[in-house]
C-alpha cells in the first residue's frame, strides 16, 4: 500500500519538476520528505522497505539507503533496530535547526554564579515540571538492583581492600573500565586512570594540573553552566569558542584563539555536548587533536554523556587519537546508570600522577562502597543491557518533545536534534527573554534552563534548553502548549 502511495504521488514531487543536478538519492529523498509534509506518510507510519522502494522507483537499493540516511540526517525519519524506517513523530511540522553564531572570542572573567544558583535553587520542588533539570528520571536506572550489588560487594570485601582503595580506587572497577576503554580502542597504562567523586572533581582536578589563577582556557560557547563556575572558582579566564550544533566547536574560531592567545587549555565535549546536544565526527575529533598537539595545549575531554547515543556505533572520544597523553578524558556514571553514587574518573594521560596527587590533598577518595557497588554491577549486572534499554527510552522522549514544540511553539522557533542525551536546545524569537521566560514558566509549575546561564558573557538571551529524560506524559504535554502560549507574549 505505501508502495502503491509512492507511485500515485511521484508526479506532483518537485523533485521531478527541477534541478537535473541533483544526485539520485537526493531527488528520491526529496520526494518521501514531501510526502511526509503533506501527511500521505503519517507520523509514526513505517516508510517503504528499501525492496520496495527499490522496485517502485526502478533506483538501487544502495541509492534508497542513501535517502534515508539524508532524511535521517533532516529529524524526519528514524530508524529502528529489526523494524526498519519510521516517520519522526514531529516531521509534519519540523523545526529548523539554530544557526551557529560567529564572533572573534576574547577574554573573558567569569561571574555567573550567583545567577546559575538563583536557577538552580527553583528546580528543587519535586511538584515542579523538571524540564530545567541537569538529569534523566531516576526512573530509568537500575537502583534497586545496585543496592544488591552493594550489598554483595560490601559482604564480599576483604578488609585491606577497604583501606587500599582509598587512594588510586577499587581495583575491580579500573579492570572494568579499563575494558570498556579497550572495546573503544583506547588501551590505558595501568596507572591513568584515577577514580574521582563523579564527573566534576575530576575536571577540577585536571584544570588545576595545568593551569594557574589568571590563565586562559577555551572552553564552549554554549558551555554548561557549571564549567563556568569551575573558571570562576579557580580564578581562570574564559576563552569561548563558537558551538555547531551538529558538528561541535568551531576549529577555525579555535585556530584563530590559539594562534592570538596564550591559552593553557582546552575543555571540550566532543560528544552530546551540553546543552546543544553536538557530537563531533571522527575527522573532526583527529582534527582538533592535531591542532592543539601543534600548540602543546591540553585537552580535557568531558565525555559524560557518550553512553546515551542513539546510533548503532559507539562514538570514540578524542582521547581515541592521543599519542602522547595530551588528552584528559573525563566520565562518570552519573548520567548513564547511578545518580547519587558520586563515582567518576579521568584518565589522565601524562598529567594523571598529578591529578592523582591533587586528589590525595583534597578529598582523598569517593565512596568505597559506591565504588564496589559499581564495579560488581558492571560485571554480573547486565550494564550494556541496561544501557540499550535506557538508549530507547530517551529517543522516544526526545521524538515525543520535538513533536510537542512543534505542536505548540512558534513557527520561527529554532531546536538542535542531537543524536543521543536527554537535552534540547531551543532558540526563540528574538523578542523573548529565556530570563522572564524562566520567571514566568516557574510561576505556573514549569522549570526551564535559560540561555545566559550556559555563557561568561550572558550571551543566548533568547535561548533556552530544555531536557526530555522523563517518561512523556499528559503534565509534559499540557506543560509545552502553556509555554508555547508564554512564547507567543514576548
Amino acid at each position: 500500500m505505501k508502495a502503491e502511495r509512492l507511485v500515485k504521488y511521484r508526479r506532483i514531487s518537485p523533485a521531478h519538476l527541477n534541478q537535473d543536478k541533483m544526485k539520485r538519492y537526493e531527488k528520491f529523498a526529496d520526494e518521501v520528505a514531501e510526502l511526509i509534509r503533506r501527511g500521505v506518510l503519517a507520523p509514526g507510519e513505517k516508510v517503504p522497505s528499501v525492496r520496495h522502494a527499490s522496485r517502485t522507483y526502478g533506483i538501487s537499493p544502495s541509492t534508497v539507503f542513501q535517502a534515508y540516511y539524508l532524511l535521517e540526517d533532516r529529524g524526519l525519519i528514524v530508524a529502528r533496530a529489526r523494524s526498519g524506517y519510521f516517520v519522526r513523530e514531529h516531521a509534519q511540522r519540523p523545526l529548523h535547526e539554530p544557526e551557529i553564531a560567529r564572533r572573534q572570542a576574547e577574554t573573558t572573567d567569569v561571574d555567573v554564579s550567583e545567577l546559575v544558583f538563583s536557577v538552580l535553587d527553583s528546580l528543587k520542588d519535586p511538584d515542579t515540571v523538571p524540564f530545567g533539570s541537569a538529569f534523566p528520571s531516576p526512573d530509568l536506572f537500575p537502583l534497586p538492583r545496585l543496592a544488591r550489588s552493594m550489598a554483595q560487594s560490601i559482604r564480599d570485601m576483604p578488609a585491606q581492600e577497604i583501606i587500599a582503595d582509598m587512594t588510586g580506587g577499587n581495583g575491580h572497577l579500573r579492570r572494568q573500565l579499563a575494558l570498556r576503554y579497550m572495546v573503544s580502542g583506547v588501551m590505558l597504562p595501568p596507572g591513568e586512570l584515577v577514580i574521582t567523586n563523579g564527573a566534576m572533581e575530576a575536571l577540577n582536578l585536571c584544570l588545576q594540573a595545568v593551569t594557574s589563577p589568571g590563565d586562559l582556557v577555551a572552553i564552549e560557547a554554549p558551555a554548561f553552566y557549571a564549567t563556568l563556575q569551575v573558571l570562576e572558582r579557580l580564578k581562570l579566564k574564559a576563552v569561548e569558542i563558537p558551538v555547531h550544533p551538529r558538528e561541535g566547536m568551531d576549529l577555525e574560531a579555535l585556530a584563530d584563539s590559539l594562534a592570538r592567545l596564550p591559552i593553557k587549555a582546552c575543555w571540550c565535549m566532543s560528544n552530546l555536548q551540553n546543552p546543544l546536544g553536538a557530537s563531533m565526527s571522527e575527522d573532526r575529533k583527529r582534527a582538533l587533536y592535531e591542532l592543539l598537539h601543534t600548540h602543546q595545549v591540553p585537552l580535557i575531554e568531558d565525555d559524560v554523556y557518550a553512553e546515551l547515543y542513539f546510533d548503532n556505533q559507539p562514538p570514540k572520544p578524542v582521547k581515541s587519537f592521543d599519542r602522547d597523553g595530551l588528552v584528559m578524558h573525563c566520565s562518570s556514571f552519573s548520567k548513564c546508570l547511578a545518580p547519587g553514587y558520586r563515582v567518576g574518573w579521568v584518565a589522565g594521560g601524562r598529567f594523571a600522577e598529578r591529578i592523582g596527587r591533587l586528589k590525595l590533598m583534597t578529598t582523598i577518595s569517593p565512596s568505597v562502597p559506591a565504588q564496589a557497588a559499581i564495579a560488581d554491577y558492571l560485571q554480573h549486572g547486565g550494564y550494556d543491557r541496561h544501557l540499550r534499554k535506557l538508549r530507547h527510552a530517551l529517543e522516544a522522549q526526545q521524538d515525543a518533545m520535538l513533536a510537542s514544540a512543534a505542536r505548540h511553539f512558534p513557527a520561527s522557533t529554532r531546536v538542535t536534534r542531537p543524536s543521543g542525551g536527554y537535552f534540547l536546545w531551543f532558540e526563540f524569537p528574538e523578542t523573548v527573554d529565556s530570563l522572564q521566560l524562566f520567571q514566568q514558566a516557574l510561576a505556573q509549575g514549569i522549570s526551564l534552563a535559560p540561555g545566559p546561564i550556559f555563557s561568561a558573557t550572558r550571551r543566548f538571551a533568547n535561548c533556552a534548553r530544555l531536557n526530555y529524560g522523563y517518561p512523556w506524559n499528559t503534565r509534559s504535554e499540557q506543560a509545552m502548549e502553556l509555554l508555547g502560549r508564554m512564547l507567543r507574549s514576548f
